[in-house]
């Protein structure tokens, strides 16, 4: 098992420091939150089902710890409200099941899509980095990422209605009730 979680930090370290970074902006808390992670690497990996999706696996983990620093950090979130504030719907709930939804669905997309969207989006990779690790020129990887995105949106949006600001946050989140749904609960 330590071995394993060795083999994952040589592989995944660097990247998961720089989405890690990427949320935080603090090179102290990002290592901090990175070790922690590790963490919950090595004390959970033996609920890793699919070696194939281990990469999503990892960077969900990362994502939770990150979620699981902000709740623990912003007392509007854990509920220490002002009795004044009106505190309407707790404002990360679309977010947090947004990306929930979204890393359960690229388990649906076809691996080179869910590749490229875990480096370019997750992982902090340029487009350009990405191009050349996977050996395809810039605008092939521009293109797959493109589509990438474009059948994950299909995917979401087939699945639950969402509802956006005017800057293209999600504000509201509504399921559908499909058999998409429930296969991904």
């Amino acid at each position: 098992m330590e071995q394993r979680t060795t083999e994952l930090w040589h592989r995944f370290s660097e990247g998961l420091r720089r989405f890690i970074l990427n949320k935080v902006s603090d090179e102290a808390l990002a290592d901090d939150l990175l070790q922690e992670t590790f963490i919950r690497i090595h004390s959970k990996i033996d609920t890793l089902r699919d070696e194939a999706k281990v990469q999503s696996w990892v960077f969900q983990i990362a994502r939770n710890i990150i979620n699981d620093h902000y709740r623990k950090n912003n007392p509007i979130l854990v509920g220490e409200i002002p009795e004044i504030m009106d505190p309407g719907p707790e404002p990360d709930d679309a977010m947090t099941n947004t990306v929930r939804d979204m890393v359960l669905f690229m388990d649906d997309l076809p691996e080179q899509d869910c590749q490229a969207l875990c480096q370019v989006e997750f992982a902090g990779v340029s487009i350009k980095d990405y191009a050349e690790q996977a050996g395809i020129s810039y605008t092939a990887a521009k293109s797959r990422v493109a589509r990438a995105r474009h059948k994950l949106s299909d995917l979401l949006m087939n699945c639950c209605h969402y509802e956006f600001d005017r800057y293209g946050t999600v504000i509201g989140y509504h399921p559908i009730h499909c058999c998409c749904c429930n296969r991904h609960k």
